[in-house]
């Protein structure tokens, strides 16, 4: 099984509470692909997700309770970027019209040879040089197939 990447706005919503059902839903997509070790991030999406879980979420977390997340994620596959990535990301973002954050979102799925990208950001079902935009708030969080 190849790992599935999973973007910040997922990350937030399963550690977030009081987020209702969007929490209970990416709580357990999460929690299924930890346990499975399909789990795959980069680290901008660590960095967003440190940024936004103490500052921006309905109740943020304690400076040391996100850093206790962040060494979770750490601990998962990671996508570490190098220059070279950068440019191929501003390329992939112009090829498909993306911004260039969501560009290295997808390019970190990519260089991770993850079939799944799960996030609220883009088009679902949507398939990016061969990555498969998944909404876990739109489909059922164990399907990986459209």
């Amino acid at each position: 099984m190849s790992p599935e990447f999973l973007d910040t706005n997922v990350l937030l919503y399963a550690y977030s509470p009081a987020d209702g059902d969007r929490h209970a839903r990416a709580a357990e997509l999460v929690r299924r692909l930890a346990e499975t070790r399909q789990a795959a991030v980069s680290v901008q999406v660590m960095q967003e997700f440190y940024v936004n879980a103490v500052a921006k979420i309905r109740r943020p977390m304690i400076p040391e309770q996100a850093t206790l997340r962040l060494r979770a994620f750490s601990l998962w596959a990671v996508f570490t970027p190098l220059p070279g990535d950068v440019v191929a990301a501003a390329e992939l973002g112009q090829r498909h019209q993306l911004s260039f954050w969501d560009a290295m979102v997808v390019l970190g799925a990519l260089r991770l040879r993850c079939d799944v990208l799960w996030t609220e950001d883009l088009n679902h079902g949507q398939v990016i040089d061969g990555v498969t935009i998944r909404n876990p708030f739109l489909a059922e969080p164990g399907a990986t197939q459209p």
